[in-house]
């Protein structure tokens, strides 16, 4: 009887240390797909940023030579 539950606690704990690294490695998945979409959701936000940027400094610049243009 104390064999067979040496051996139970054996393979017990083996399968309890292999059950904790599968549910380490699928948190771990979880949290790097995570950290994955909020790299890109920022550089989406970035980029429309960038271009917001542009647009106005495209505008501005027309304004002044606007300006530029009937002062003279």
């Amino acid at each position: 009887m104390t064999g067979l539950l040496a051996v139970a606690s054996k393979w017990g704990g083996i399968l309890t240390i292999i059950a904790l690294v599968i549910t380490l490695l699928t948190a771990l998945i979880k949290f790097v797909a995570f950290l994955m979409a909020a790299v890109k959701i920022l550089l989406i936000v970035v980029f429309i940023g960038l271009m917001a940027l542009i647009v106005i400094s495209i505008l501005n610049g027309r304004k002044h030579r606007r300006r530029e243009a009937e002062d003279f």
